[in-house]
């Protein structure tokens, strides 16, 4: 089950942010963060059993403030066909079609290796 939580944080600074997607992203289970709003104070982080409690307690450690906002659940997007062009049906060129040419080597061990012959 994939859920999206929002967080909210005061950063200061693009270091303070950082951290605050670097604190966000290295927890177990999560698959994208990123920061939103109009001055970047809410942390959106999606992903599967994520402990949005414990993500929001070290979130605290790191930059003193932050507060859990939501937690919802995404749903399952079903997703549709692309329709492909018409191009699709051009016959393969000639060189594709031909299987690769393999040569055959052979080595051979000489009993006597006194006598040096390169064949």
């Amino acid at each position: 089950m994939k859920q999206k939580i929002v967080i909210k944080v005061t950063t200061c600074c693009d270091k303070c942010r950082s951290k605050v997607l670097k604190t966000a992203a290295t927890a177990s289970g999560v698959n994208s963060v990123a920061l939103e709003g109009d001055d970047k104070e809410k942390l959106v982080v999606i992903g599967e059993r994520v402990d949005a409690a414990c993500l929001t307690k070290a979130l605290r450690k790191k930059v003193n403030f932050a507060i859990l906002e939501r937690v919802e659940e995404l749903k399952h997007q079903e997703k549709k066909p692309e329709k492909k062009p018409e191009d699709d049906n051009k016959p393969t060129p000639p060189c594709c079609q031909e299987r690769p040419r393999c040569e055959l080597v052979s080595v051979v061990y000489d009993t006597n290796p006194e006598t040096c012959t390169i064949l």
